[in-house]
């Protein structure tokens, strides 16, 4: 989309790379735009609430690090409309933004002629929406930009939960213009937008698998998620069915299995239950560092239930242990299928980099695709990757 967006902009600004600095902003300068009609054209407290928060961190954040155009008078006038955009001065925005950077504290004074100028055009705008159509104004627009700023205001807060924190998940980086790579970004403030993801990554502890505005979710445990599956019967059969149906598509590509490892299998062993119909002749190892739910997944897989046999069979084995790739052989022995969960206490990097069998099965976040991959369920926002070493 984005693609065809730039050609389009360049097409009416035919030597677009003589008024942009770089070519590759008239993506950015035409997004500004679009922004701008669909308010125009369809006005709600979402699109006006969702258009702030993204352009403030795109366009307009984009903007304040590197000016778009060559001369003042283009870069100044781009910078009104995007106040008017926004709802605040686009100048005294980035005024408080560069201080962010120096890490100082912004100070106000002396007062600009910048911020006078985009200040009096919003309050402008405002005042004839307030005398024209002031149950839109105060019903649609306030909130909507209330809540835009609110989301702005979570955005920079979990950008920065301990320190700069980044996020290079592949789908959000595309919307937001590699917005994600915030460690990067703060070790090379004037780094261009598209050289982002070409600059050393940060240390593991400063990436985070969520983007900023769900990064929240960093607080929430999968282990209190699996034990809502463990005890209700119609998520287990949710599960069991979208991992069956992602499973099969995954062993469709590689040669029958005959010997399985099958990491974090405690708890709800889905993953055995499955495979134990899937692949009848493999042996399924089961590695879990807690004994309690060793004890759990062997009941499922001795007694009926979802998965519809009556009792455990004999190549099904039950290990205690902690796994990663290093250890796995000396732990459980070789294997020619490991299956990886997404709650695997510690990076799952080290299972796509260092593959310890000829073919790795890691669930991920379904943002993170790798390999060849398939989608395990979008509301479960889970995906299956297949890893060949």
């Amino acid at each position: 989309m984005t693609f065809f967006i730039s050609c389009a902009v360049q097409r009416f600004i035919p030597h677009s790379t003589g008024v942009l600095r770089n070519s590759q902003d008239a993506v950015l300068v035409s997004l500004a735009l679009l922004h701008g009609t669909l308010l125009l054209l369809f006005p709600s407290i979402p699109l006006f609430a969702l258009g702030l928060w993204w352009n403030a961190n795109t366009v307009s954040h984009n903007f304040i690090h590197l000016p778009f155009f060559r001369t003042f008078t283009a870069n100044a006038r781009f910078s009104m409309g995007l106040s008017l955009l926004l709802g605040f001065p686009q100048s005294l925005w980035a005024s408080r933004h560069l201080a962010h950077h120096r890490d100082q504290v912004f100070r106000w004074k002396p007062i600009r002629r910048a911020w006078l100028v985009e200040g009096a055009l919003v309050l402008a705008l405002w005042a004839t929406l307030l005398l024209l159509q002031w149950k839109f104004f105060l019903g649609v627009y306030l909130p909507g930009w209330a809540i835009g700023l609110a989301l702005c205001q979570l955005q920079g807060r979990f950008e920065h939960s301990r320190g700069a924190v980044s996020h290079h998940g592949r789908l959000y980086n595309w919307l937001l213009f590699n917005d994600g790579y915030h460690v990067e970004h703060h070790a090379q403030p004037r780094r261009h937008w598209t050289q982002l993801p070409h600059q050393p990554h940060p240390d593991p502890s400063h990436i985070s698998r969520w983007p900023a505005l769900l990064r929240w979710l960093e607080h929430a445990s999968l282990d209190g998620l699996e034990e809502l599956v463990f005890r209700s019967s119609a998520l287990r059969r949710f599960v069991l069915h979208v991992h069956q149906r992602a499973l099969t598509r995954a062993l469709a590509m590689i040669p029958p299995p005959r010997r399985v490892i099958i990491v974090g299998g405690g708890l709800f062993p889905r993953t055995a239950l499955v495979l134990r119909q899937l692949v009848p002749q493999a042996t399924l190892i089961i590695v879990d560092l807690r004994p309690d739910r060793l004890l759990r997944a062997r009941h499922w897989l001795m007694h009926p239930g979802e998965a519809g046999e009556a009792s455990t069979r004999p190549d099904v084995q039950f290990v205690c242990g902690y796994c990663t790739p290093e250890n796995l052989p000396s732990l459980v022995g070789e294997a020619d299928l490991v299956v990886v969960p997404l709650a695997l206490k510690g990076a799952k990097d080290a299972f796509y980099g260092a593959p310890p069998a000829p073919h790795v099965l890691v669930h991920d976040w379904i943002w993170n695709s790798r390999g060849a991959s398939t989608v395990v369920s979008i509301p479960l926002l889970k995906r299956l990757n297949l890893i060949r070493s």
